[in-house]
């Protein structure tokens, strides 16, 4: 039976982190991409994402344009999930260290993990309604473009067909191997959930 609620309490507390930290890497990278703050989906993030971020802004500055108290705000969070989780799995004492790379390499998996879907969801939207005007894929073309474009202008001629999502996905690949060959040197074996990883 305890076995039962461990496994319960670690859903909670996973999905209910996992759809934060979703929405907070939205937040960074809504600005970062220029995105329309006036888009509806944009006006929801900055509203879930408010409580939480103003007073760490307070603390932490912006960077050159970029809204760095975000980036922390994801870090602290995965971090909380992190000890939540192995404290309901009864791991302790806590490896500090080890948690606080897991925290930073599990936020990376989340910008990854956000990237290839959105690229996957704007490849099938381009085959079934190409045209659509949904807020929401209007946000998330906003959102993938900017990794798109550098390749995109790199790419030689291809007579219209754009192989560039192609690549982008093949990079976020190579990329999740490498966390995952990061974690593992930090000592993460799989043996719980960290989200992003």
């Amino acid at each position: 039976m305890g076995s039962s609620f461990t496994e319960i309490g670690l859903m909670i507390v996973n999905t209910i982190s996992g759809l934060f930290l979703f929405v907070v890497v939205l937040r960074f990278l809504l600005q970062a991409a220029r995105a329309d703050f006036y888009n509806p989906i944009s006006q929801f993030i900055v509203k879930v994402t408010n409580p939480l971020l103003l007073p760490v802004r307070k603390v932490v500055p912006g960077l050159g344009g970029y809204d760095v108290a975000s980036l922390v705000l994801a870090v602290i969070v995965q971090l909380v999930t992190i000890c939540a989780t192995l404290a309901l799995i009864g791991f302790w004492p806590l490896p500090y260290l080890n948690v606080a790379i897991w925290s930073l390499l599990g936020t990376v998996g989340i910008f990854l993990d956000l990237y290839f879907w959105g690229l996957l969801a704007i490849i099938i939207i381009s085959w079934i309604a190409p045209n659509n005007p949904n807020p929401a894929i209007e946000l998330l073309k906003q959102i993938i473009e900017p990794i798109m474009k550098p390749i995109r202008d790199r790419m030689p001629d291809m007579g219209g067909i754009d192989l560039s999502p192609i690549i982008v996905i093949l990079l976020i690949r190579v990329f999740e191997t490498l966390l995952r060959g990061f974690a593992g040197a930090a000592g993460y074996n799989g043996q719980f959930p960290i989200i992003g990883l």
